[in-house]
């Protein structure tokens, strides 16, 4: 059939299984949006504030459900708004696949009006990326970019199409292939038995084993085969930042997480080990801190699907390239059961040391215990976050139940993703409560996106921590600039409730914990947006701390 190439992107993610788009609509991609209201019964599209709020939520939207996030944006400036949140899905490894308008092709490179070159801006964060300038490539284009954000390891694909693309014609043929999803299994990848005979060795050999796993294993799905491999060789779980939800909180393999800002007992447990086993994680600066001190006296086993990662940032023993839920069952497979008594005493003994509890007065009006009174109403469903200060205490004391609730900025650590993330995590969810953990510093970066949730109606409870500060960067200014504040004091007078209001979403103001369980009781009773300010003192901290470039050695716990 002879179709046009606006028909055929639609028609072309409608064959992916594709029901969600969020975007933005502009000259450069009207036809598409055209083809888009013709088939609006078959594709559900969110109209964002603006273009970063669409590729963050296409973004959430898909690290819950494990599908692609589409996003739509036009030429110029649209394209361009979209730089960041492609960014953070490149660093988080999260399938976001991008479809931009650009000029006709004749008018390419000739500074058109809101021409520019997408491609060539997002080279560097992206999985792999297409101008497409001939409409009989654009069908197999995007087909391919199906298999590219969602094979091996997942990331961010843009397709910019050329407007004469969109608007001329071509014989069509519907695909046979089938959907693709980030979450689908995947088989090993060039790992052989002598590898496995020696991984198999290094296990066996150990004496204080530690697993230690980062977003891979969500990514994978692989939750199950991590946990009967710690029980098989009898190994204690420290996660990264990507890898929480990745084991129930309540799990007694569970230490915590671990990193500059992680559990005192996942960070000095893994430093007493003589093996980490790494699966789906890259050792990053703000995980390991002093490399020389991470290596002393131990190996290092590291699997990961992507061959790039492996003794990237650390050298290691062994690598294992492969998905991990593969390589976690063929490992517990080949490994017959071990057990450690003297080193899980040692996991025991730690796990009710002093230092590894961290302090929570539940009638004190703390972050810890907002997160606490939240955390208690939630069951198993989906939370954000920004960046900074709130992200941290979320990740040290939320209860997460089940793999992909937790939804946060790891990588690139982009302030104002929570907006336009829980939004698209809302939605991915079926529309399931959802909270939002931010700051007046971050909330202030993508705060229009609120209107965003207001006019879909969605359950989304936004808790914004107030300091009237820039309060990671303040603690840091505390710790390691003699108290020089240099612009990280806000001085703001934002009321947020009226803002809220204004926006047409209810607003709330808690200054102690029963005001606050209070908001929590009617903001989980309505089926729509609900903004909850809670005041806390600026000069509250995230402990522990490792210094940049630190060890347990230097750990700051009060």
């Amino acid at each position: 059939m002879v179709m046009t190439g606006a028909q055929i992107v639609i028609e072309t993610l409608l064959e992916h299984g594709v029901d969600t788009i969020f975007g933005y609509p502009g000259g450069s991609v009207i036809h598409i949006y055209d083809e888009l209201y013709k088939r609006r019964n078959e594709l559900r599209h969110y109209t964002t504030c603006h273009e970063q709020g669409a590729v963050h939520a296409a973004d959430g939207y898909a690290r819950v459900t494990g599908k692609p996030g589409i996003v739509f944006a036009t030429s110029g400036p649209g394209a361009t708004n979209l730089v960041t949140g492609i960014a953070n899905a490149y660093l988080d490894s999260s399938p976001v696949i991008a479809i931009t308008g650009n000029v006709p092709t004749n008018l390419l490179g000739r500074d058109s009006f809101q021409e520019v070159d997408i491609s060539g801006i997002t080279m560097p964060i992206t999985k792999h990326n297409y101008i497409v300038k001939d409409i009989r490539a654009l069908a197999d284009t995007i087909h391919e970019a199906f298999s590219i954000a969602c094979s091996g390891r997942p990331g961010p694909v843009l397709i910019d199409i050329t407007k004469d693309v969109q608007t001329g014609t071509t014989e069509y043929e519907p695909s046979n292939r089938p959907a693709m999803h980030a979450a689908s299994p995947k088989k090993l990848v060039n790992i052989g038995e002598k590898e496995f005979e020696e991984a198999a060795r290094l296990i066996q050999e150990a004496e204080r084993p530690y697993i230690y796993c980062g977003g891979g294993v969500v990514l994978s799905n692989a939750s199950e085969e991590l946990l009967a491999f710690a029980e098989h060789i009898d190994a204690p779980i420290g996660l990264s930042l990507m890898g929480l939800s990745a084991v129930p909180y309540s799990h007694p393999r569970f230490l915590g997480m671990v990193g500059m800002h992680g559990r005192y007992g996942a960070i000095k447990i893994l430093h007493e080990s003589d093996l980490v086993i790494a699966v789906g994680t890259r050792f990053s600066d703000r995980a390991i801190g002093n490399t020389k001190e991470f290596l002393r006296n131990r190996k290092i086993l590291q699997i990961d699907i992507d061959p790039a990662e492996v003794g990237k940032n650390i050298e290691v023993t062994l690598g294992l390239y492969g998905d991990a839920k593969a390589v976690l069952a063929a490992l517990t497979s080949r490994t017959p059961p071990l057990r450690h008594e003297a080193w899980s005493r040692v996991v025991e003994d730690m796990k009710a040391h002093p230092d590894n509890n961290l302090e929570m007065d539940p009638a004190r009006f703390t972050p810890q215990a907002i997160i606490d009174a939240v955390c208690r109403r939630m069951g198993d469903h989906v939370v954000a976050t920004d960046v900074g200060q709130h992200q941290m205490w979320t990740s040290q004391y939320y209860r997460f139940k089940k793999p992909r609730t937790f939804i946060t900025s790891g990588g690139l650590g982009t302030m104002g993703f929570g907006m336009g993330a829980a939004i698209g995590a809302c939605i991915g969810s079926g529309k399931q409560r959802t909270v939002l953990f931010t700051s007046d510093g971050s909330f202030h970066m993508n705060m229009n996106e609120m209107a965003t949730a207001v006019s879909n109606n969605l359950p989304l409870v936004v808790v914004l921590l107030n300091n009237n500060a820039l309060g990671m960067v303040r603690q840091w200014q505390t710790l390691f600039f003699n108290g020089r504040y240099s612009h990280t004091t806000l001085d703001r007078t934002t009321d947020y409730v009226k803002l809220a209001e204004a926006f047409g979403a209810q607003g709330y103001r808690a200054k102690t914990i029963e005001e606050f369980e209070r908001c929590l009781d009617r903001a989980f009773h309505v089926q729509s947006p609900v903004l909850i300010e809670c005041s806390i003192d600026c000069d509250a901290r995230v402990l522990p701390m490792i210094p940049p470039g630190g060890s347990i050695n230097d750990i700051i716990l009060k």
